[in-house]
Order: structure tokens, then C-alpha cells, then sequence
């Protein structure tokens, strides 16, 4: 499949800004039960504000896909049917529950509304969050059943395009909330930074498993399958459109294998090994630029995952316009 950088931009913008939201949440609801030091409003502020930029980024670079944006709101009408609009119709949920999220931190709503079991008290944010960590789950699953409910592209039909984007997702937000935490000098790097070790280490066995799965798989329909001729040598001499058109644009990439091959060890070594190495010396050195530099290395990491995820499609259109290939 031809990667389009905007969905590239789309897939790993909110991925990291879901994860970020997840990863505040979560330190929230350690400082709640004290396993960690109560943090600051500012830190949920600060942190819900580029979640929020990252969630925004990526519906803005989802607009450059578009033939037609003014016609975009037409994306959710079909919801009851279409991963696609299910997403359309999540992501401003999730928008708008991160907003609120942060909002009531900087209004410093944390006066409980009530108590559970006479133990726990409830206020504003918890609800708030709880309820945008589900949606930020079911926004996981709506982006990545786009691609693993397509039962033709054989590469992208398994539940491990599922965990490979909500594992990736997270640890690119918790790797983001690590390196807030060290530019914010609050005492949540080891916290956030041992969660994105084991996002990371997650992913690596979701995306591994996947890549080794992909380099077995061998497609059921071939050129003898197609026209009913099950000669052992048959090639295909000519086919329509020798030019470019919409086919041979949208579903060829155009690179070569050694080219393919070398993006796939640079993202292996920039989403996987990089980031955790970084970390653990973090811990070492107490360095404040580390989680920020492991942080960057991941994001450029995912985006390189990102063209590889989709240049490792094979559309059964490809049978015809092979030669296009």
C-alpha cells in the first residue's frame, strides 16, 4: 500500500496523545491510593494541554487525506457500520473529555462530591478521567479496526494490529509523560519511566509477532487462483492502464526491498532498544534530557513503524497491476 504521511501523522499524534492522557491518569490514581506523592495541578494542567495538542495535531493532519474536507462531517453518519466514523465520532469525545480534564485541575476542582466505601473520595477529575481513559480505549480500538477489519489486506486482518496500536500508543504517551516529569522536575520519571519500558516491551512482542507472521503468511489468491488456470508458469505480459492512475498510485509504494528492510531495523532499533536504554541510564544519571531525547527517538521511531505498517500491505488488486509494483 502507497503510506500517505497525513494518516502516518494521524495514527501516531493521537496514539501519543492518548497515552499521555492514560499515563496522567494513571499517576493519579497511584497518588490516590499513596503509592506516589500527591503532584501538583499544574503537572495535570501542563499535561492535559499537549495531550490536547497532540489530539488536535492529528485531526488536523487527517484533513490533508481528505479529497474533499468540507465534507467531512459526512465521515460519521455511517457509524453504525464504519470503524471510520466510529473513530470520527470518538475522537472529539476524547478531545473534549481531555479539555474538561485539565480544566478542572487548573479550576481546582478536587473537593470531593463523594465517598465509596467511606475511603475513597470521588471528585471532579477522577470522574472525568475515568471516563475519558474509556474512551481513550475505544478510540484505540476504533483507529485500529479501520485497518484489522480489512479481510482482503491479509497483513493488517489480525487482533495484532490491535495491540500493536494500543501498546505503541501507550508507550509513546508514557514515555511523553516521563519526559514531562523531568522538564517539570517532579519525582514521576522512574514511575512514568518503568510504564513506557513495559509499554515498549509489550509493543516489541505485539509488533514482533506480527513481522514474523507477515514473513510467513503466504497469500491464498494468486494470478492461477484468479483466472482458473493452474499452470505452474504463468506470467502476466501486459495490463490495462500503463500509465499512472488511481490504482497503481494509492496501492503501489514504490520502494525497493533493501530500501523496506533498512526501515524496518532503523524503527526496530528507535521504538525498541533506543528509548528503554535511554531510560535506564536516566534512572543512573538522573539526566533531565534523557526521557526528553528517548521520547523524540520513539516518536520518529513510530512514524518510520508507521510507513512500514503500510508499505507491508499487499492489496489482491496488486495481482493485476503487478507490474506497477
Amino acid at each position: 500500500m502507497h503510506p500517505a504521511f497525513s494518516v502516518i501523522f494521524l495514527t501516531t499524534l493521537l496514539g501519543a496523545g492518548q497515552g499521555l492522557f492514560l499515563a496522567l491518569y494513571t499517576g493519579q490514581l497511584y497518588a490516590l491510593a499513596n503509592l506516589l506523592p500527591d503532584q501538583s495541578n499544574d503537572f495535570y494542567i501542563m499535561g492535559s494541554f499537549l495531550s490536547m495538542v497532540l489530539l488536535i495535531a492529528g485531526l488536523i493532519a487527517s484533513v490533508f487525506h481528505l479529497g474533499r474536507p468540507e465534507r467531512a462531517w459526512r465521515a460519521a453518519t455511517q457509524w453504525r457500520t464504519s470503524w471510520l466514523s466510529r473513530e470520527v465520532v470518538v475522537l472529539p469525545a476524547a478531545m473534549t473529555l481531555t479539555f474538561f480534564y485539565g480544566l478542572f485541575h487548573y479550576l481546582g476542582w478536587t473537593q470531593s462530591l463523594f465517598t465509596i466505601s467511606d475511603t475513597l473520595p470521588v471528585d471532579a477529575t477522577l470522574v472525568t478521567g475515568a471516563l475519558g481513559t474509556l474512551v481513550s480505549f475505544l478510540l484505540f480500538l476504533c483507529t485500529a479496526m479501520i485497518y484489522a477489519s480489512l479481510r482482503f489486506v491479509k497483513a493488517w486482518h489480525t487482533p495484532l494490529t490491535v495491540a500493536n496500536f494500543l501498546f505503541l500508543g501507550m508507550a509513546s504517551g508514557f514515555m511523553l509523560a516521563a519526559a514531562l516529569s523531568a522538564y517539570m522536575g517532579t519525582n514521576l520519571v522512574a514511575f512514568y519511566g518503568t510504564w513506557a519500558v513495559v509499554a515498549t516491551t509489550l509493543g516489541a512482542i505485539s509488533r514482533g509477532s506480527s513481522l514474523y507472521r507477515n514473513s510467513k503468511f503466504r497469500c491464498k489468491v494468486d494470478m492461477q487462483s484468479a483466472i482458473g488456470v493452474h499452470h505452474s508458469q504463468l506470467h502476466q505480459k501486459a495490463q490495462g492502464f500503463m500509465g499512472g492512475s488511481f490504482n497503481t498510485r494509492e496501492y503501489f509504494h514504490g520502494k525497493s526491498d533493501s530500501f523496506l528492510l533498512m526501515i524496518r531495523y532503523i524503527f526496530l532499533l528507535m521504538v525498541f532498544v533506543l528509548p528503554v536504554l535511554m531510560i535506564l541510564f536516566a534512572y543512573l544519571s538522573e539526566s533531565v534530557r534523557l526521557p526528553i531525547a528517548a521520547f523524540a527517538i520513539q516518536y520518529i521511531g513510530l512514524v518510520l513503524e508507521r510507513y512500514y505498517f503500510f508499505t507491508e500491505a499487499k492489496h489482491p488488486q496488486n495481482l493485476y497491476y503487478q507490474s506497477m509494483a
